[in-house]
């Protein structure tokens, strides 16, 4: 096992769909801790609940993990962001921990996180949720290109984790491609082709971000981004 790599959780934070944004859509975006110690499943923690399956929650999607470190990056960058929000549990993760980011973080890491055991399957994908969250129309485009997303666990096997468990890396696989670099492929240099077929070579990399990459190999063409970066009408 890799010691080197540990830290704490500071949060665990579980929600409900309630109404919420344009034309009263469901949401369970606004995440609360919980203090005592929760059952990890194959699909996330006991108690958590996903509005929209079809792009929230699911094997490959069980848990989200966001750096509580970008909160205060935030706010000093952008002022014009509801403060209100900027709190962990603001982006809807399970997990809030200081030190772990985005760069730190590569696809295919399986991580000991109290008795559960988990592996990075992909990083999250902003969608116009952010926007209405945060009262700003730009906020999920300016998670991406700012990579500051947070990423999503698979579950290998289940556990229980609280508040104050170790978060503790025990395998890295592809020791090339963390998430940064990832979302760089993704989101700058769209068309390298290249790197394109590298990432969907990496079998742990989760399934539909795998078939996005042979999508825009197959078209030569960036996905439209549109409708999940922009808020409905």
């Amino acid at each position: 096992m890799i010691t080197s790599n540990v830290f704490l959780i500071d949060k665990v934070l579980t929600g409900r769909a309630v109404s919420f944004g344009p034309k009263d859509r469901m949401s369970a975006i606004d995440k609360v801790p919980v203090f005592d110690a929760l059952q990890v499943t194959k699909l996330g923690l006991f108690g958590d609940e996903q509005a929209d399956p079809r792009h929230h929650g699911g094997p490959e999607k069980a848990i989200h993990h966001y750096a509580a470190d970008h909160y205060a990056t935030w706010g000093g960058e952008f002022p014009e962001i509801n403060r209100e929000r900027l709190y962990a549990g603001g982006f809807g993760e399970n997990i809030s921990t200081m030190g772990l980011c985005e760069a730190d973080v590569f696809i295919g890491d399986v991580y000991r996180i109290g008795t559960a055991l988990v592996q990075v399957s992909q990083g999250r994908q902003p969608c116009w949720k952010l926007n209405v969250r945060f009262e700003n129309s730009k906020m999920a485009a300016l998670v991406q290109s700012t990579g500051r997303t947070g990423w999503y666990y698979r579950v290998l096997e289940e556990g229980k984790i609280q508040a104050g468990d170790r978060i503790s890396l025990v395998e890295r696989i592809n020791s090339e491609w963390s998430l940064s670099r990832i979302q760089h492929v993704l989101y700058e240099d769209t068309l390298n082709q290249s790197a394109l077929e590298a990432l969907a070579g990496i079998k742990e990399l989760a399934e539909n971000w795998r078939v996005l990459v042979q999508k825009r190999l197959s078209r030569l063409k960036v996905e439209d981004w549109k409708p999940r970066l922009e808020t409905p009408a």
